[in-house]
């Protein structure tokens, strides 16, 4: 409890840091806390934050909002915040309360009368008008109520029922719930399921191998009804994070497994590649027969068939399928809990080859944020004015990282790493996927929300890496950092003007618009760049680009929230091109001088090809070092090579010359050596007397 209490002191710090640079309110600050750890973790989609409240016996309530009309799920949030100091306790009454003030919206949603009586600008308006619009497909709803009390007796899973015809499931996310996500290491968060809980009997199955102290494999032919059940409960929650993240940013439902699945269920498993999974306990049982059964799963995670999935669930729901004749293949292996953070990536990268999940391997350990986390932790920033020493701006590559390095500290220890990372020197992926693709002038990408938007950047970096890996040098983090810094500003400035202050709402919207038509202004008009390496020399945005960014703010604000009549929902229309093309066609009189912020485009042309002949240059030195390190274990490298198939006469030849300690290699060996060396850890490899 006293590990919980330290959590609760530090969420409020947090917070109340957060509150005071952003301008918001306590509440909208809480909601920016637990919302993208929710979308991250499955429990919800990137949602839309409303905050709609009505009191009385008949009042409702609902603080987000995401639809996936392809899938027919209709999200929404519940805040439940506290503004005590003191942990307190949230007991059932609370939250049946408050899940019938959400029920009560939906219900109110679906009335046109409702719809039609409210304001348009209204938060209200923005989160029913959805609903009512797609009342037709929607046919589950998903409600979650983030707490930052604590639940005292804990719940085993996520509940269900139906409502009007509609499914409805019932998840929580207290703050001890909340604190178990934001440190998990993995990426997700177990899932325990009880077959006998869900009225369900034992699955058979048969252990097809056993891998030895690692892993053990087991075949199912698991039922359709059954997979449909588990899946409406816990939703993307049991998909991998990588394959999560994939299937929330593209369409979910495959038409040729619904076809399957109406027309010829039984032929199902016969046609369908099924699913590969993957847990880290089983509950087993050996029946008179010889039968192995499995009655509970722990840590459950689909990595390859989150489609199939998804599409069993829609024929579901949307068709009234029948699935007593659907039988999905399962390959499910068990993985020791030691070993899930390094097995678990790599099983979903090789069985989604197949797919073409272009992003799949592209989380925390492609080589980009491994670079990126490299540069981050030598490279000092300028030091700030008034400040005593330098710092440094953390990249944290993999959930938990930053956090995790202050946990098992000394109090000494603590304050010197917070003194060379500070808390507000922290950056994310998702918040660098905003600020690049904001700089690339794709507000309407970025609005589209965190899941959508950092796919998008994965897409982009991962084909630009493939291409050529040493534009990402230095330079391009010092750049990136820029760029944080400028996306941050306009936000902080945004939340304390008086204009949103009499407005509020669409905060995220406006910033990446208000940044993106800076830029655009610049290179269509200026023919030039706003000059990324002053701002990270000064570790602030110039009094000139204040100006400019602050004069047009709210042009773009105004210029957003006048939807076109026949999409009301300003939400919406910010992730489509046409509201991009009306922000981009702006003419806004900045009446400020921005030569000393800019650079032209010849001269950061320039930039850019000075840093990539120092990347060029260094990486040949770095090279050098690590051949030399891997003299003495040739043997073993050329062993490891030879039984993966990567040795070309080149890189035999240079393996050769290594052994006998002679570096005098030709350019076409060199280069062979690179390429073997990046291919073995790129299969997970790492070479022995390397920090690979």
């Amino acid at each position: 409890m006293s590990d919980l209490k330290e959590a609760y002191a530090e969420f409020w710090e947090d917070l109340l840091r957060y509150a005071d640079a952003s301008g918001e309110p306590q509440l909208a600050c809480f909601f920016e806390s637990y919302a993208p750890l929710a979308a991250e973790n499955g429990d919800c989609g990137d949602l839309n934050y409303t905050p709609v409240r009505k009191d009385g016996a008949t009042g409702y309530q609902v603080d987000g909002y995401a639809i996936d009309p392809e899938g027919g799920e209709l999200h929404l949030a519940i805040s439940d915040f506290r503004a005590e100091r003191e942990l307190e306790s949230l007991n059932q009454a609370r939250i049946e309360s408050l899940f019938k003030r959400a029920e009560r919206f939906v219900n109110a949603a679906l009335k046109p009368e409702f719809v039609n009586s409210l304001e348009e600008t209204s938060p209200t308006f923005q989160a029913a008008q959805p609903i009512y619009t797609l009342r037709n497909s929607i046919k589950r709803v998903r409600l979650i109520l983030f707490s930052n009390a604590r639940l005292v007796s804990r719940k085993k899973g996520v509940e269900a029922k139906e409502v009007d015809g509609r499914a409805f499931t019932y998840n929580l996310l207290d703050f001890t719930r909340y604190v178990d996500i934001r440190e998990s290491q993995n990426g997700s968060e177990p899932i325990e399921i009880d077959f006998s809980e869900l009225g369900e009997e034992p699955l058979q199955c048969i252990q097809a191998h056993t891998g030895g102290e690692v892993y053990a494999s087991y075949l199912i032919a698991m039922p359709g009804e059954l997979l449909a059940k588990i899946y409406g409960l816990y939703g993307p929650r049991l998909l991998e994070q990588n394959v999560r993240t994939f299937l929330q940013a593209r369409t979910k439902v495959n038409r040729g497994i619904i076809e399957t699945i109406s027309q010829t269920p039984e032929m199902f498993f016969a046609y369908n590649n099924g699913l590969t999974a993957t847990a880290s306990e089983l509950n087993t049982a050996r029946l008179p027969d010889g039968t192995t059964t499995i009655s509970r799963i722990k840590n459950l995670q689909i990595v390859n068939g989150g489609q199939t999935t998804a599409s069993i669930l829609y024929a579901k729901d949307q068709n009234n399928a029948d699935l007593r004749d659907v039988y999905v293949q399962v390959k499910l292996s068990v993985v020791e809990p030691a070993d899930i953070e390094d097995i678990v990536p790599k099983i979903s990268r090789f069985a989604n080859t197949q797919n073409r999940l272009s992003a799949a391997d592209f989380f925390s350990g492609h080589p980009f944020h491994l670079e990126m986390e490299k540069i981050s932790r030598r490279l000092s920033a300028p030091q700030k004015a008034g400040a005593f020493s330098a710092s440094k701006w953390f990249y944290e590559r993999a959930r938990g990282q930053y956090k995790d390095k202050l946990a098992y500290v000394a109090a000494a220890a603590r304050n010197r790493f917070l003194t060379e990372f500070p808390k507000d020197q922290v950056i994310v992926k998702t918040d660098l996927a905003k600020a690049e693709l904001t700089f690339e002038c794709e507000p309407h990408v970025v609005s589209q929300g965190a899941q959508k938007c950092f796919l998008s950047f994965a897409d982009r970096i991962g084909k630009a890496w493939d291409a050529n890996l040493r534009h990402f040098h230095e330079t391009y983090f010092k750049d990136a950092v820029a760029k944080t810094i400028l996306f941050r500003w306009t936000d902080s400035m945004i939340s304390k003007s008086d204009w949103y202050k009499e407005d509020r709402g669409y905060k995220a919207n406006i910033v990446t618009y208000t940044v993106a038509w800076l830029v655009n202004f610049l290179q269509e008009s200026e023919k030039a760049q706003i000059d990324l390496q002053q701002i990270w020399r000064n570790q602030d945005v110039s009094d000139e680009l204040k100006e400019a960014l602050s004069r047009c703010a709210r042009d773009v604000a105004v210029t957003i929230k006048a939807t076109p009549p026949q999409l009301k929902n300003i939400s919406e229309y910010c992730k489509r091109q046409a509201c991009w093309a009306a922000v981009s066609n702006l003419e806004i009189g900045l009446g400020v001088d921005l030569k000393r912020s800019t650079v032209d485009r010849k001269e950061a042309g320039q930039r850019k090809r000075e840093a990539l002949a120092g990347k060029r240059l260094d990486d040949e030195v770095e090279f050098d070092v690590l051949l030399v390190s891997l003299i003495p274990h040739v043997s073993k490298i050329r062993s490891l090579a030879e039984s993966r198939g990567l040795l070309s006469p080149k890189s035999s030849a240079g393996l050769l010359k290594m052994a006998a300690a002679k570096l005098n290699f030709t350019k076409g060996e060199k280069n062979a050596l690179r390429h073997l060396f990046n291919k073995l850890t790129e299969d997970g490899f790492t070479l022995p007397g390397s920090d690979a």
